[in-house]
C-alpha cells in the first residue's frame, strides 16, 4: 500500500514539475503550436500574442490582453522563440 502511495506522489510531482517548466506557445505569424521549456517556473501553460503581427501598440489593448502580451514577450519573444 505504501508503494502505491509513493508511486502516486512521485507521478504527481513529475507532472507538476513538467507543468511548471514547460509550455506551449502559439506562433504569432503562422498560428502553429510549439512546445518549449520556460526560463522560470510558471503555472501558465499556453502563451499567445494578442497583437500578433499587426501594427497595434500594447497600450491600445485591453488590460487582460496587455497582461497576456507581457507574458508572451517574457516567455517567448525575449527568449528568442517565435521569430
Amino acid at each position: 500500500m505504501k508503494k502505491i502511495i509513493l508511486l502516486g506522489i512521485f507521478i504527481f510531482a513529475i507532472v507538476f514539475i513538467i507543468r511548471l517548466f514547460c509550455g506551449i506557445y502559439i506562433h504569432d505569424e503562422f498560428a502553429e503550436k510549439h512546445f518549449f521549456i520556460k526560463h522560470r517556473p510558471s503555472l501558465k501553460w499556453t502563451f499567445y500574442s494578442p497583437i500578433g503581427m499587426s501594427d497595434n501598440k500594447i497600450e491600445e489593448l485591453s488590460e487582460e490582453n496587455q497582461i497576456e502580451q507581457k507574458y508572451f514577450n517574457e516567455f517567448v519573444r525575449d527568449q528568442g522563440l517565435s521569430r
